[in-house]
């Protein structure tokens, strides 16, 4: 029997909280994190609302997760993001451990593949997973914000 909990589907998840975030006024950025195809942490950007800049979705769900868990690392959890990482979100996820982070658009100029930011050396990184989704929602909020001012 397949597995109905493929990336997919838990991008699809993550991809929710991103258009909360968009509702919000936010940069449409959704994660969650999951252990044995089981959700344990939603959250999207809170940048604005915070008025902290380091109130990004992976860092919400970091926490999130480490609460769930009662612990502060996320070995055997996947995070599931409709962007790929910033630099400070890699350096959070490097130290928490996570055995894998799938995201959805590059974000070629801030993202931590261009940048070259080290991830643990145990976590693996895979993209593209309902990018054009991701990526149509963040045009579609800078195109609105654009229009707005």
């Amino acid at each position: 029997m397949i597995n109905p909990y493929d990336d997919t589907y838990f991008m699809k998840k993550a991809l929710q909280e991103a258009e909360v975030a968009f509702e919000k006024g936010e940069i449409p950025v959704g994660a969650v994190i999951v252990i044995e195809d089981r959700v344990i942490a939603r959250a999207h950007n809170l940048t604005e609302l915070l008025n902290d800049v380091t109130a990004h979705a992976e860092m919400q769900a970091i926490t999130a997760a480490a609460n769930f868990l009662g612990g502060k690392y996320l070995k055997d959890c996947t995070l599931y993001v409709t962007l790929e990482p910033c630099q400070m979100c890699a350096g959070a996820l490097y130290w928490s451990q996570i055995s894998k982070i799938v995201y959805g658009a590059r974000d070629k100029v801030r993202g931590c593949i261009g940048l070259k930011t080290k991830l643990h050396p145990k976590t693996t990184i895979e993209g593209g997973i309902l990018e054009e989704e991701a990526s149509k929602l963040l045009k579609r909020f800078f195109i609105e914000k654009r229009n707005l001012n």
